[in-house]
């Protein structure tokens, strides 16, 4: 894995089949169709469904500007032959040295373990300098599960939050990694 740390502080990092790079304006139309695909919406929090136009605008805006509280990187396929946009990863900064983190794939690269790829490569990087790193994933949604067990993540209990693709509230697990 190498990471390249630009001037904005946010770190490009590489795996052996994508980078991990922040979002940029031309990601737009990539993301508009990845994000608004049901599938995808109804496995976040906080992706509407139907998607809005000018959605994907307003998130690269949000995820690119100065004094953001979350850093999002893109999963870049391009320079190994595959798609610009495969999906999306995050780190919400909490305190005490806590992220948490965040991640959809495009359906399309469904089970083909770049989820996987991109959350072991983030905690790896630990761009933030964290102690701990929290996610929570939807109770229906087995195999995101998979991708946090996998890297290292220990199971704290059961939860719910709101989704707003479906509208209602939604059983989570909630899953939490020390780092060293």
């Amino acid at each position: 894995m190498k990471i390249d740390r630009p001037t904005d502080g946010q770190p490009v990092i590489a795996t052996d089949r994508f980078v991990l790079r922040p979002p940029r304006r031309s990601d737009a139309g990539l993301l508009a169709l990845f994000a608004g695909d049901r599938r995808v919406a109804e496995a976040t929090r906080s992706i509407p469904h139907p998607l809005p136009p000018g959605a994907a605008e307003a998130f690269i805006a949000r995820a690119t500007a100065p004094g953001r509280a979350e850093d999002v990187w893109v999963l870049d396929g391009s320079a190994h032959g595959s798609a610009e946009v495969l999906g999306v990863i995050s780190l919400k900064r909490m305190d005490r040295a806590q992220s948490e983190i965040g991640y959809w794939v495009a359906p399309a690269f469904w089970n083909t373990g770049l989820a996987s790829e991109a959350v072991r490569a983030l905690v790896a990087a630990n761009p933030n300098g964290d102690r701990t790193l929290f996610a929570e994933v939807f109770q229906d949604n087995p195999r995101s599960a998979r991708v946090l067990t996998n890297a290292g993540f220990e199971y704290l209990g059961d939860a719910e939050t709101f989704s707003v693709a479906r509208n209602a509230r939604v059983p989570t697990w909630t899953y939490s990694r020390r780092q060293a």
